[in-house]
C-alpha cells in the first residue's frame, strides 16, 4: 500500500509580507529553470491580491521573469484564466449564474406575495430590502451546503419552542419564498452563483485528484475562506505532488489548549449540546479551513522565505500572545517582557475623528520624505478615510481610497437620488433645489447661466411649501404681495426652462406607471439635466449600467412601486455599490480597506479608526434566522466577521512600524476603544505614545501668535449717508440695537427664512393680518365670512401636519373672538374704516412710513388704531422705557394726514392679541390703558414724536455711532450676531448701555 503523502501546508507569519515573502519562496523553489515558475499556476483569493503578488514578482525581477499564472478564485465572474482552470470546454457543462439584480427583483416579489398571503403586505422598497437580506442568507446556505428543506423542522414550535413568534413568522416565509426559488432558477435555466461556483471547485477537484491541470506547480495562497467546497480543492491541491497552500498568518506557536477551546466542538454526548464556539478570535475560521481539510495544525510548516522589509521575528509572537482567547490571558503575567513587548508599534489616542484624520495626514506626509519610503492607512471607517485623503491633498497628495465610495455619494449616483427623490416628494423646495444645483446639471457653458436662474428660485422659495407639484412651484412664483413679488418675479422668467426639462418625469410619476418605465422616465431626465456627462467617468458607468440592469430586471420585480419606492431602492442599491478610483495617485501612499489590505504590505502602516463598533464592526443583524436557529442549521454566527476583523488587524500588525489611532469620541458621542486596542494595552502594560503627532495636528491649523478678540462694533459712517427714512417698526432696532439697523438699512442684509420652512410666527402673523385685511375690503366685515376665510388660508398652508392640528383650533378660536369684537364695537358705535393701509409723514427731516393693520372711526369721530398680534403684546414697561412705540407712531402719521382719505385724531390705541389671557384666546391690550400703563391717550403720539425725535437727531441726522447691542434686554433677535462677532466681545467690555440714550 503506498503511504499518504504528507500534505503541503505552509503558513507566512504576521511579522513577514505575505506578498514578498511568497514571490521570494517561489522563485527561490521554481526560479532555478527560467521557466520554472512560467509552468506554475497560483491561485489567489481576489484580484487585489493578483495585483500585490504580482507587484512582489516584479520586485523581484531584476534580470526579468517569466511569472506563474495568477488567478483569483473569488471573483463573481469567471474571467478567462478562471474560466479556462474551473470550467475547461471538455468538462461537464455546468448552466450558468442568474444575473444579480434579476435575482433580487425575483426575490423580492416571492418575499411581496408571501408577505401579501400572510395579510401582511410590505411595500416594494421594504421587499427589495428583505430580499437583499434573504439573498445573503440563501448564499450563507450554500456556501455552508445547508439543505434549505432543514427549515421546515425548524419552524415547528414543538421542535424549537425557543424561538419566538416573529421568528417563526419570518422562518414561515422564508420557507415559502425558498421552496418557490429552485422552480424560478429552473425555469430560467440558471444556477444561483455560490451553487454553480461549488460545482466549478468539486469538479475541479475530482480532476485534480488524477493530475494537477500543469505540468509545474500549483500553490494556493492566501485563501482563508472555510466554505466546504473550497477546503475539499485545498485539501487536493495540499496532498498533490507539486501542490501547495499557504496560509496567511496562522498562529503556530498558540498553546494547544487554547487552539482547541477556539472550537467548533462535538456534542457533549449526554446532552447533546454543544460547546459555544469562540468566532470573533481571529484564528477561528483558519481552524475551520483545516478542520474541514482534515489537516492538523501540526502538519502546517512555517514558509521560510521572507520580505526585504520584514520586521521581528518577535513580533508574530507577541501578536499571538495578545490575540489569545479571553479565558486564557491570565498567562499574560507570566510573559518574559520580550514575549510582550511590541517595539515598533506605536499608538496615538486623539480628541476627535477630525483631529485623528489631520495626525495620520500627517504621519504618511512624513514617512514618505524618506526616498522609496512606502506607507499605507488601513481603516474600515470611510469618513476617516475620506478626510485624511482631503488633508493630503493640502500638500498635492493624491491618495485616493482604494475601498471606493458608494455609488451614492458620487456625482452620478447623487444626480440619480435627487432626481428620484424630487419626483417622490412632489418637487417639493428643497428636493427640488438640490437636483437643479447638482454640478452635473447643463454643464458647460451653460453652467454659470443655468446656477444664477437656480439661486434666484432658492430666493423666491424661501418660507413656507407651496403647493406639490410643478405647478404648484409655477402658482408660488406668481402669487404674494408686492415685496414677495419682486423677488419672484426673476426667478418666474427662468422657471419655465426647468419645468420644460422636468415634465416628462412628473409626467411618468403621476400615471403610476409600471416600475420599469419609472426607471427609464429617470435615466432619460438625468440625460436630459445632465447630458453625457450624467453617465461619464467611473461613476457614470457604474450608475448606467445599475440603471441599465434594474431597468431589465424590474420586470421580474414586484408588480407595483410608489415614488417613494424608487428612491428607497435606488438608494439601497446604491449603498452597496462601491466605485472604485483609476490608479494614478501618489505611488508610496495608500488608503486600504480592510480587503483591500489582505496580503499587503507597507513600510509604516497605520491602522485608523480603532474604535469599538467601528474596528470591529457591530454585527448586522439577520432579519430572516433568528441566532438559534442559524446555529441550528450550521451556518456561521453574526459575530464571525469580528473574527475575521481581527485577523485583518492581527496581520496588519506584522509591519516593520506600525501606528494605531483611535478618537475619544466620534461625530455623536464619546467612543469607546476597540477590544483590539484594549487588547494591546493589556498585554503590554501600554503601547508606546506618539506624542509629537498629536503636537503637530493640533499646531497644523492653530493660528500664530495670540488671537486678538474682535472688539465691540460702532460704525460711525457720515451724516449724508444715513438714512432719511424709518418704518415705525424699525425705531426700536435702531435704538436697542443701531449695529442692526445699521447692517439692516445700510448694508441692505436681511435674514433668509430657511428653505421649506414650516410656517413660523412671523409667518402666521402675515397669514392672518391678509385674512382680516380681504375680510374688511372685501366682505365689510360680514361675521358669516370670517371663518371660511380663515379656513382656506390654513387648508392652503403646507405646514406639517402636526403643526396644523395644533395651530387651527387656537386660531379659529382667536378669529371668532375678532369677529365677535368687531361686531360689539360696531353696535357701541365704532366701525373700521381701513385695513392694511399705508401712510408717511415728515418727522425731524426723517420720512416716517408705516402700515396700519386696522384703523377704526370712534362713536365720537376720533380714530383707534389697531394692531394685530398673533402673541404677546407689549408691556407697559417697555412703553415707559421708550420702546414699543409703533402705535404712537402710526397715530403720528395720522394726526399729520398721512393716511389717504383717513383723517380725525388718535384716541385710542390697541392691540388685538390672538394669544391666551384668563383661560381664553383672544383680547384687547392698549399702553395707554391699564394697570401698568404710564401714558395718557392723548399725549401717546406726542411722547411717540419726542422718542423718535431724539433718536432720529442721535443716529440719521448727527453722528452718534451705531453701537451693536446697546440695549440688549430689548435687542432679543440674533438675525446680526454672528455679523457683530458678539461671542468675541459680549461681556468683555460691559455689555449695553455703551454709547447714546441710557
Amino acid at each position: 500500500m503506498n503511504a499518504v503523502p504528507a500534505p503541503a501546508v505552509y503558513t507566512i507569519p504576521p511579522h513577514r509580507g505575505f506578498a514578498d515573502a511568497l514571490a521570494a519562496g517561489l522563485i527561490a523553489r521554481f526560479g532555478g529553470d527560467p521557466l520554472g515558475l512560467a509552468r506554475g499556476i497560483v491561485l489567489l483569493p481576489n484580484n487585489r491580491a493578483v495585483r500585490a503578488v504580482t507587484d512582489a514578482f516584479v520586485r523581484r525581477a531584476e534580470a526579468g521573469l517569466l511569472l506563474p499564472r495568477l488567478i483569483a478564485i473569488g471573483d463573481t465572474e469567471l474571467g478567462e484564466t478562471l474560466g479556462g482552470l474551473l470550467d475547461p470546454a471538455d468538462g461537464d457543462p455546468v448552466p450558468p449564474a442568474i444575473d444579480p439584480m434579476t435575482r433580487l427583483m425575483i426575490l423580492a416579489r416571492l418575499v411581496s406575495e408571501a408577505r401579501t398571503a400572510a395579510g401582511d403586505p410590505a411595500p416594494a422598497a421594504e421587499a427589495v430590502r428583505l430580499a437583499a437580506e434573504l439573498a445573503r442568507t440563501l448564499d450563507q446556505l450554500l456556501v455552508e451546503e445547508v439543505d434549505p428543506t432543514r427549515l421546515t423542522r425548524l419552524i415547528d414550535p414543538a421542535v424549537e419552542p425557543n424561538l419566538a413568534a416573529h421568528w417563526q413568522t419570518s422562518l414561515a416565509t422564508l420557507e415559502l419564498v425558498l421552496a418557490r426559488w429552485p422552480g424560478e432558477l429552473a425555469a430560467r435555466g440558471r444556477l444561483d452563483a455560490v451553487d454553480r461556483r461549488n460545482r466549478l471547485l468539486d469538479a475541479a477537484a475530482d480532476r485534480w485528484r488524477a493530475t494537477l491541470p500543469q505540468a509545474g506547480f500549483v500553490v494556493a495562497a492566501g485563501i482563508t475562506t472555510s466554505a466546504p467546497a473550497v477546503a475539499r480543492l485545498l485539501r487536493v491541491i495540499a496532498t498533490a505532488p507539486g501542490g501547495m497552500v499557504v496560509f496567511p498568518g496562522l498562529d503556530l506557536g498558540m498553546a494547544q489548549a487554547a487552539w482547541d477551546a477556539l472550537g467548533p466542538h462535538e456534542p457533549d454526548p449526554d446532552t447533546g449540546r454543544r460547546q459555544r464556539a469562540i468566532e470573533t478570535h481571529p484564528q477561528f475560521h483558519l481552524k475551520l479551513l483545516l478542520d474541514r481539510m482534515h489537516i492538523g495544525r501540526g502538519e502546517v510548516r512555517l514558509w521560510r522565505r521572507g520580505g526585504a522589509h520584514d520586521a521581528p521575528a518577535t513580533r508574530t509572537r507577541a501578536i499571538g500572545h495578545a490575540m489569545t482567547p479571553a479565558i486564557f490571558t491570565g498567562a499574560w503575567a507570566t510573559l518574559r517582557p520580550a514575549e510582550r513587548r511590541l517595539t515598533g508599534v506605536r499608538a496615538l489616542e486623539l480628541d476627535g475623528p477630525a483631529e485623528e484624520a489631520q495626525a495620520i495626514a500627517i504621519a504618511l506626509r512624513e514617512a514618505i520624505e524618506i526616498p522609496g519610503r512606502t506607507a499605507a492607512l488601513i481603516t474600515p471607517d470611510r469618513v476617516l478615510a475620506r478626510r485624511v485623503a482631503a488633508h493630503l491633498n493640502r500638500w498635492g497628495i493624491s491618495a485616493d481610497d482604494s475601498a471606493g465610495r458608494p455609488l451614492s455619494a458620487t456625482p452620478a449616483g447623487a444626480l440619480l437620488l435627487a432626481l428620484a427623490e424630487a419626483a417622490a416628494e412632489g418637487f417639493a423646495p428643497v428636493a427640488l433645489l438640490a437636483l437643479l444645483k447638482h454640478p452635473l446639471v447643463q454643464g458647460g457653458d451653460k453652467r454659470l447661466d443655468w446656477l444664477d436662474g437656480a439661486r434666484r428660485l432658492d430666493r423666491a422659495l424661501r418660507g413656507p411649501r407651496p403647493a406639490a407639484g410643478l405647478a404648484g412651484v409655477t402658482r408660488h412664483l406668481g402669487e404674494g404681495d408686492a415685496r414677495e413679488r419682486k423677488v419672484r418675479a426673476p426667478a418666474a422668467e427662468w422657471w419655465g426652462k426647468a419645468v420644460a426639462l422636468l415634465e416628462p418625469l412628473e409626467a411618468a410619476f403621476a400615471d403610476a406607471a409600471a416600475p420599469a418605465t419609472l426607471i427609464a422616465a429617470l435615466r432619460d431626465a438625468a440625460s436630459a439635466l445632465g447630458g453625457d456627462a450624467a453617465w461619464s467617468g467611473p461613476d457614470g458607468r457604474a450608475a448606467a449600467d445599475m440603471i441599465a440592469a434594474l431597468e431589465t430586471a424590474f420586470g421580474d420585480g414586484p408588480a407595483r412601486a410608489t415614488a417613494d419606492d424608487i428612491h428607497r431602492i435606488l438608494r439601497q442599491l446604491m449603498e452597496t455599490e462601491a466605485v472604485r478610483p483609476p490608479q494614478g495617485g501618489h505611488p508610496r501612499i495608500s488608503i486600504w480597506g480592510l480587503l483591500e489590505a489582505r496580503l499587503q504590505q507597507a513600510d509604516l502602516v497605520i491602522l485608523g479608526g480603532l474604535n469599538e463598533g467601528t474596528w470591529p464592526a457591530a454585527p448586522s443583524p439577520d432579519p430572516w434566522l433568528a441566532p438559534a436557529a442559524r446555529a441550528a442549521l450550521g451556518l456561521p454566527g453574526l459575530e464571525r466577521r469580528i473574527g475575521l476583523a481581527s485577523h485583518d488587524f492581527a496581520s496588519a500588525l506584522g509591519a516593520r512600524q506600525v501606528l494605531v489611532t483611535r478618537a475619544r469620541r466620534d461625530a455623536r458621542a464619546p467612543a469607546i476603544a476597540s477590544r483590539l486596542w484594549l487588547r494591546l494595552e493589556a498585554m503590554t502594560g501600554g503601547l508606546t505614545r506618539a506624542p509629537r503627532l498629536k503636537g503637530w495636528a493640533r499646531a497644523l491649523d492653530r493660528p500664530l501668535g495670540q488671537p486678538t478678540p474682535a472688539d465691540r462694533p460702532a460704525p460711525c459712517p457720515p451724516t449724508a449717508d444715513r438714512p432719511k427714512k424709518i418704518a415705525v417698526t424699525r425705531l426700536d432696532r435702531l435704538k436697542a440695537d443701531p449695529f442692526a439697523f445699521y447692517a439692516d438699512a445700510m448694508l441692505g442684509l436681511s435674514r433668509l427664512d430657511a428653505v421649506d420652512a414650516d410656517p413660523g410666527p412671523a409667518w402666521r402673523g402675515s397669514a392672518v393680518h391678509r385674512v382680516f385685511d380681504a375680510w374688511l375690503k372685501e366682505d365689510g366685515c360680514d361675521p358669516a365670512t370670517l371663518l371660511p376665510r380663515a379656513r382656506a388660508m390654513l387648508d392652503a398652508t403646507a405646514a406639517h401636519p402636526v403643526l396644523r392640528a395644533l395651530w387651527t383650533p387656537r386660531l379659529i378660536e382667536a378669529v371668532e373672538w375678532v369677529g365677535r369684537q368687531v361686531a360689539e364695537n360696531r353696535d357701541a358705535g365704532r366701525a373700521p374704516i381701513a385695513a392694511e393701509i399705508y401712510g408717511e409723514a415728515e418727522v425731524s427731516g426723517i420720512r416716517l412710513y408705516g402700515t396700519a393693520d386696522r384703523i377704526d372711526r370712534l362713536a365720537d369721530g376720533g380714530l383707534a388704531i389697531v394692531d394685530y398680534k398673533t402673541g404677546k403684546a407689549p408691556g407697559g414697561a417697555q412703553v415707559a422705557a421708550g420702546f414699543a412705540m409703533q402705535l404712537g407712531l402710526l397715530g403720528l402719521i395720522a394726526e399729520k394726514g398721512g393716511f389717504k382719505d383717513v383723517d380725525g385724531t388718535p384716541a385710542a390705541f390697541e392691540y388685538w392679541s390672538l394669544a391666551a389671557k384668563a383661560g381664553e384666546l383672544g383680547h384687547v391690550a392698549s399702553p395707554t390703558a391699564g394697570r401698568t400703563a404710564k401714558i395718557a391717550p392723548e399725549d401717546f403720539t406726542g411722547v411717540a414724536a419726542s422718542v423718535f425725535e431724539k433718536a432720529a437727531t442721535l443716529w440719521l441726522t448727527g453722528t452718534e455711532p451705531f453701537v451693536a447691542k446697546l440695549h440688549p434686554e430689548h435687542a432679543p433677535y440674533a438675525d446680526y450676531d454672528q455679523l457683530m462677532r458678539l461671542d468675541e466681545w459680549q461681556g468683555r467690555d460691559g455689555g449695553g448701555d455703551a454709547a447714546g440714550e441710557g
